[in-house]
């Protein structure tokens, strides 16, 4: 049997192709816009998402037969709002999770409603980038386009329901929306009823490592796929990533360097710390898990390269760091703003302490000391609850870097560990299909046959030593800049 994971990501989606046993057979990747209508604003076409998988898995499948495919699942952009009307078309561009327009509604979340009613009722404070604060701000600012919502839902599972008919979300992803119930896991009837949710909108909910439906037929007969094969329900992209490096089960962590950075800490009871710092939600392998959530992680270096260096050759830029902990520039990562630990869609990039024989290797250093430094900040909120992490794993485009690895382990003082395979999340979607198709009894038992370590990063004690005075300079400059920040940023 053959298993397809796909990735739904914010620049692209990737697609694998793997046997039964988690052998990675072949890898697509396709490319959509995302647009920026306004400052802060961040948007995509959903219709992009189909069009590109199905091109995607056309291409993965040019050399094998499709037939041999038992299920497809999915690890999928986290937040996004995708408002369908009644004959099942996109109202508007999908509003994504790193788009901050919705600050008013997450201020009237948080302080009108309050966060002890949102911590009860979903086991999470508002940030801009979850899905209710959207709702709220659609119905005021385009109450035209609110009148039309038929079925609202994220990304992956607009994607699934092209796929197999079926309306369906997962408990992972259905955590990062405001008005779903972490604990309970189902739809929060309070919340719904506080954002003018109708509950008929909302798609049925599903573990993740659950069948939600089959191909339809029109789509396996373009695809050469059987009608057979199954759609499982799938998971976030961070509890995908976390299924695809194995970091199931109680104690487990990840740290993703994707577009946005995390860390993920599985756990196999529910939790809230007490400042919310963190994100509760549930977890892909029947659990939960806490998660700090960084918007711009290796986005920044993208960026910095692409946009301000002007030059693609990473490498030869980072062979010109030579000193790790002496760096005399720090940067601040908030290109859009920022979530956990901060929650200020206010906040924005900043590099301080340059001077005169301030190198451009210096400030290409700062920018991957400060994810790493805002990574530790969300470490900290961990720590603060008795969560000691001694060893992690490490996914996303980011964590080729042997540099930024290195940098992120003497920074948190702990053990990275790669795996043989670094698919993520698109792994995880494949993972999360054989345990639907009946492969495996359960996400950890496929977890503890398919993944494997590979090289681990070991800090470094100079360097950790170093660093720890660096963070502690790090740790002031946000509340220095909070109230410049407050004060200059254009409202949307």
């Amino acid at each position: 049997m053959l298993f397809i994971g796909v990735d739904l990501g914010t620049s692209a989606v990737k697609l694998i192709l793997a046997d039964e046993s988690g052998k990675v057979l072949k890898v697509v990747s396709k490319e959509y816009p995302v647009s920026f209508p306004h400052s802060g604003w961040s948007e995509q076409n959903p219709t992009d998402w189909y069009d590109k998988s199905i091109e995607g898995i056309k291409d993965l499948l040019a050399e094998a037969d499709g037939k041999e495919v038992a299920g497809i699942s999915f690890g999928g952009q986290m937040h996004g709002l995708v408002m369908l009307d009644a004959n099942d078309e996109v109202i508007r561009p999908a509003i994504l999770w790193n788009d901050g327009r919705s600050y008013k509604e997450t201020d009237y979340l948080n302080t009108v409603i309050g966060k002890d009613k949102l911590t009860e009722y979903t086991g999470n404070i508002a940030f801009a980038g979850f899905t209710a604060p959207k709702v709220l701000w659609v119905k005021e600012n385009e109450p035209e386009n609110f009148a039309k919502i038929a079925k609202i839902c994220l990304p992956k599972d607009y994607l699934a329901y092209r796929l197999s008919g079926v309306f369906s979300t997962d408990v992972s992803d259905a955590s990062g929306t405001l008005y779903f119930d972490v604990k309970n896991r189902t739809w929060s009837k309070e919340m719904c009823e506080i954002c003018s949710i109708d509950m008929n909108w909302l798609p049925q909910i599903f573990e993740s490592y659950e069948k939600t439906g089959n191909l339809l037929p029109a789509v396996a007969e373009e695809l050469g796929i059987s009608t057979d094969c199954i759609i499982a329900a799938g998971a976030g992209d961070n509890a995908a990533a976390a299924v695809g490096m194995g970091t199931v089960g109680k104690g487990g962590c990840n740290i993703s360097l994707g577009t946005s950075g995390t860390i993920f800490i599985a756990n196999d009871k529910y939790g809230v710390d007490a400042n919310n710092a963190l994100h509760s939600f549930d977890h892909a392998d029947g659990g939960y898990h806490l998660m700090g959530c960084m918007l711009s992680a290796a986005s920044c270096n993208k960026w910095w390269m692409e946009e301000i260096v002007k030059d693609t050759d990473f490498k030869t830029e980072q062979a010109k760091i030579k000193e790790l902990g002496k760096n005399k520039v720090f940067f601040l990562p908030y290109l859009m703003g920022e979530r956990s630990p901060i929650n200020d869609p206010d906040a924005r990039a900043t590099f301080v302490g340059m001077s005169m024989d301030t190198k451009r290797e210096d400030m290409t250093q700062a920018v991957f000391e400060g994810v790493a430094f805002a990574l530790r900040d969300s470490f900290e909120a961990a720590k603060s609850i008795g969560v000691n992490i001694e060893r992690s794993c490490v996914c996303g485009g980011g964590a080729k870097s042997p540099l930024w690895r290195q940098i992120i382990a003497d920074i948190l003082n702990i053990t990275l560990v790669q795996t043989e395979n670094e698919e993520g999340p698109a792994l995880g979607g494949a993972i999360l299909a054989a345990v639907a198709a009946g492969v495996y009894p359960s996400v950890e038992d496929a977890c503890s046959k398919i993944i494997k370590p590979a090289a681990e990063t070991k800090p470094i004690p100079e360097n950790v030593a170093l660093y720890e005075k660096r963070y502690e300079e790090f740790k002031r400059l946000y509340p220095a800049l909070k109230s410049v920040f407050a004060a200059n940023i254009e409202k949307f």
